[in-house]
């Protein structure tokens, strides 16, 4: 620590603002492995008086860090290097659970659960479900985590006669839908870009503003009904979603 926020160096002309300059010298700590995801990073004032900068310069570099990913900020913790985030891919031609997918890569999975019980069905799940008047709804909330890393927040809501116990799902929806031969054999996904609000960014474990993926499905059984409407933010710095084009027959090309 003593290295890296040392006062030496700073005032070198043509360096740039001192803000970017300690910036950096963060930044390459993190890159050479001086700093490891995990490890945390003195207080504000420590690294003012260690740097001999001012407490407004220190705060403008953190921020810029935080604002990149490198750095996270934990309320009434402190400030600490992030987790490297594997990227993953992940293809759009199969219909696939998060807990599905996860276990072909070999990794855990785990739920933090946010919200799981049945209620009154709000409007946009009354038109995705196709729900009458007097119909519940069985909604699930919860941020999904890999390997420790959260890397989505789900929101799903299903018919309460499809799923009338949802406490039943642990980990896998798919496969408590499977068990009541109820699962969802299609599906229909739109995909959009999003910038992440206060609270969604700080379940992923990241900045606010943070770009990520709304991703929206609605599932169906082969008889065509609806059995799904999910509502999901994939963070944007750990997903890429593949789809696989082929080259349409000649009679519709002409």
């Amino acid at each position: 620590m003593e290295q890296i926020f040392s006062p030496d160096g700073f005032e070198e002309v043509g360096s740039g603002p001192l803000y970017l300059q300690l910036q950096r010298r963060i930044g390459e700590a993190i890159t050479s492995g001086r700093l490891r995801p995990g490890d945390s990073l003195p207080p504000e004032r420590d690294m003012a008086a260690m740097t001999g900068l001012s407490r407004v310069t220190v705060r403008k570099a953190v921020e810029g860090l935080v604002a990149s990913g490198q750095l996270v900020q934990k309320r009434g913790s402190g400030t600490f290097v992030a987790a490297r985030v594997e990227r993953l891919e992940q293809a759009l031609s199969l219909l696939t659970s998060f807990t599905e997918d996860m276990a072909r890569r070999g990794k855990s999975v785990e739920s933090v659960w946010l919200a799981r019980g049945l209620h009154a069905p709000a409007p946009e799940d009354v038109m995705a479900l196709g729900l009458g008047a007097g119909d519940r709804v069985a909604r699930l909330e919860r941020v999904r985590r890999s390997d420790g890393v959260p890397l989505a927040i789900e929101r799903a809501s299903l018919s309460a006669q499809v799923l009338p116990e949802p406490e039943a799902v642990e980990a896998s929806l798919y496969a408590v839908l499977e068990a009541r031969g109820m699962r969802p054999v299609r599906a229909v996904q739109r995909i959009s870009a999003a910038n992440l609000g206060a609270r969604d960014a700080e379940l992923l474990h990241v900045p606010p503003g943070a770009a990520g993926l709304r991703i929206e499905r609605v599932g169906y059984l082969p008889d065509g009904r609806v059995v799904e409407f999910t509502r999901s933010l994939y963070r944007g710095d750990a997903y890429d979603f593949a789809v696989e084009l082929k080259l349409a027959p000649e009679a519709e090309r002409n």
